[in-house]
């Protein structure tokens, strides 16, 4: 489901504007791309409840801007450095025909069946949360699954071996292959590997 919310057009530019928005309890924002720049005004609670949403952050949402729904990507967002309250917003306008760039959420899935945690004592580390892809908006993941269920004690999983939706390219950042999981082998579990192994000998 498409997250939508609401904005309204604002005409006075400038810090004291911006300040009284704020005290009002609305967010100074704007949209570009496409066309001309839009400033726009938006509601602080709102929107400060749906920062909080993973999808909210990763997916082609819907801006209500008075009346008139358009899609959008949020681009930016600026946080007061010691207040939880959000300074000023950014969005892009999206177009159907044009590929878009975006990071996109990892959901790790079956580790706990894996033979690294059941037979080896392992623990699965995520060293990658989140990956850059590119692809039209159409075909745009909420997130992407990595199954660790096949996973070994001192195997890792690569980027490169990501299973990507149709219509999906990873933004390459560098050379390499970025480790996206990797099973660590907890010590004290490995110590009663090697004892117990010890005592097999015997």
């Amino acid at each position: 489901m498409q997250i939508q919310f609401k904005a309204t057009k604002r005409v006075e530019q400038g810090t004291g504007a911006s300040r009284r928005l704020r005290r009002a309890g609305q967010i100074p924002g704007i949209i570009y791309g496409s066309g001309d720049a839009q400033t726009i005004a938006l509601d602080h609670n709102e929107l400060y409840h749906l920062l909080r949403k993973e999808a909210f952050h990763a997916s082609i949402l819907s801006i209500d801007l008075d009346g008139v729904k358009q899609p959008v990507l949020l681009r930016d967002t600026q946080w007061h450095p010691f207040r939880q309250q959000v300074l000023h917003m950014d969005f892009q306008r999206v177009d159907a025909s044009q590929k878009i760039h975006l990071k996109v959420p990892l959901h790790f899935a079956n580790g706990d069946a894996s033979p690294a945690v059941k037979l080896g004592g392992c623990l699965i580390s995520h060293t990658i949360t989140e990956v850059d892809v590119q692809c039209l908006p159409g075909n745009l993941p909420e997130f992407i699954q990595v199954d660790l269920s096949g996973l070994g004690a001192g195997e890792s999983i690569h980027v490169s071996q990501l299973a990507l939706p149709a219509g999906v390219e990873l933004v390459a950042h560098g050379e390499g292959d970025p480790v996206v999981a990797t099973a660590v082998t907890v010590k004290g579990a490995a110590a009663e590997e090697e004892s117990a192994e010890g005592e097999a000998a015997a």
